[in-house]
């Protein structure tokens, strides 16, 4: 895992949040939701081959 998909992460982290607390002030509850669920959404497709990787490296590992 590189050091430039933690900083994806974090940058997206920042925006989402930032974006949110925006969009709750003025009175824009659902949308905030809506942004909350899509950073989270994109974060997950740049985790999940990761998460593949590890499982197979532990399957690889304990020769299961």
């Amino acid at each position: 895992m590189s050091v430039s998909v933690i900083f994806k992460i974090a940058a997206v982290g920042i925006l989402v949040s930032v974006l949110s607390q925006v969009l709750k002030h003025s009175g824009r509850d659902e949308q905030a939701f809506i942004i909350s669920l899509a950073g989270l959404i994109i974060v997950l497709m740049w985790i999940v081959p990761y998460i593949a990787e590890l499982f197979e490296t532990i399957e690889g590992l304990f020769s299961l």
